[in-house]
């Protein structure tokens, strides 16, 4: 485990936006699909907002500065790093949390 990340996903998990609240509120419980979600998890060196271990899946909630090139090369070489070990990445817009 990557433990100097453990303390940051402790923090962000306290200091959630409202969007990360919002969609937590659907995801926890196993209220989707009776699938057990984790929230600010790490995993291989990231911290992913939300993912669930049973079927490999990764949830990214993305606000506006994700519109950036830097940060969509960023995003796209994270996703990667997870698709080559199996896992499904879902990249939602804040905008969509919202509706």
């Amino acid at each position: 485990m990557y433990r100097n990340l453990v303390t940051p996903s402790r923090r962000l998990r306290k200091e959630q936006t409202k969007h990360e609240k919002k969609l937590w509120r659907l995801l926890r419980s196993r209220q989707v699909g009776n699938a057990k979600f984790r929230r600010q998890h790490v995993m291989g060196g990231y911290i992913v907002d939300f993912c669930c271990v049973e079927s490999k899946v990764v949830i990214e909630l993305d606000g506006g500065g994700h519109g950036e090139a830097l940060q969509q090369e960023q995003d796209r070489r994270r996703d990667e790093f997870f698709m080559q070990r199996g896992w499904q990445v879902m990249r939602i817009w804040n905008s969509d949390v919202d509706e």
